[in-house]
């Protein structure tokens, strides 16, 4: 075989080698279109497209900057008649409940905001809840526990016996107290109490004020029970038995929604589609260049949030642990 012969065949086979990979690209591509239009509801979000938000909150809550952008992004959408809050939490972090009853306030300045619990609303949960202009449980939703808490575990005991001390020097005798290296002053003890009791006045009196009841007069709700939905109702802790049906009946009958509005989910950027392929990808490059490096890079393309391992804070949270 010639030398020319050869060259003409292996520009042949380079050329049906660009053509594969560029259609290999198109196709790519338009997997990875279709999957941000279809995937995460984003057609439905387009301008002219009457609908009615849904926001899950779901977890441990904590103060969570994309969520509080989201809802923001609700309030100014001119295509969203109302918003639909799907709790399904134990709780977290007193000032996680906080911002969102802020923001969700803020939503329910410019349209009509209905909260529908899942099987446990409880403590920062409620606090969402008390958020919306109506409430809507199961029968069975655990609900109520109305609270604040502070917990930290104490070492000294067993460092002493491993004879291990701990110093410290610090500014003054309150300063990083209580800590897990020596019993607790009755000082460190009182501030806290302090510190407590002003945030579950807070929550409190966001509860009288929200449902219009008295905290003496619902038993155990100072003390920070649970409630079943239906014992909730009957205490005006919620407002009606049901689920998004009877959310969106609501939003229809008693705020003027217009009637068979698509529910579209809303979420934050990083739960989308296009969020997780891109996350999918830093993961599957990390794990690359981790595979090259020796695995230096292991731990931070597989661990997905280190700062969730514990809540700071006070806390405000029916199950600690969740199953």
């Amino acid at each position: 075989m010639s030398l020319e012969t050869e060259a003409v065949l292996d520009r042949r086979r380079m050329r049906r080698r660009l053509t594969f990979w560029r259609s290999a690209a198109v196709l790519f591509v338009g997997l990875l279109l279709g999957a941000l239009m279809f995937g995460n509801g984003s057609l439905s979000t387009l301008p002219g497209t009457k609908q009615i938000a849904r926001v899950a909150i779901e977890g441990t809550i904590t103060d969570d900057r994309e969520q509080i952008e989201l809802l923001k992004k609700i309030r100014n959408a001119n295509n969203v008649e109302a918003l639909l809050v799907f709790v399904n939490s134990p709780g977290g972090t007193t000032t996680g409940g906080e911002s969102l009853y802020t923001a969700l306030r803020n939503v329910a300045e410019k349209k009509p905001v209905v909260a529908q619990f899942g099987t446990v609303a409880a403590s920062a949960g409620y606090i969402v809840g008390l958020g919306t202009d109506h409430i809507v449980a199961r029968g069975n939703t655990i609900t109520g526990s109305v609270g604040v808490l502070a917990q930290w575990p104490e070492v000294s005991e067993m460092l002493g016996k491993l004879g291990v001390k701990f110093n410290e020097v610090k500014s003054g005798a309150l300063k990083a107290t209580p800590n897990p290296f020596e019993p607790a002053s009755e000082d460190a003890r009182r501030v806290m109490q302090e510190t407590i009791d002003d945030g579950f006045q807070w929550f409190l009196s966001l509860v009288e004020t929200r449902r219009g009841v008295a905290a003496r007069d619902i038993a155990g709700l100072a003390e920070g029970r649970i409630y079943s939905g239906r014992q909730a109702v009957a205490l005006k802790l919620v407002d009606e038995i049901g689920g998004e049906a009877e959310a969106v009946r609501w939003l229809e009958t008693n705020r003027n929604v217009a009637k068979n509005l698509n529910v579209v989910d809303w979420k934050p950027a990083s739960q989308t589609t296009w969020g997780s392929v891109t996350g999918q990808a830093t993961q599957a490059a990390g794990a690359v260049l981790a595979a090259a490096l020796g695995n230096l890079l292991t731990v931070a393309t597989a661990t997905p949030n280190l700062g969730g391992l514990g809540l700071d804070g006070l806390v405000s949270v029916w199950q600690p642990s969740e199953n």
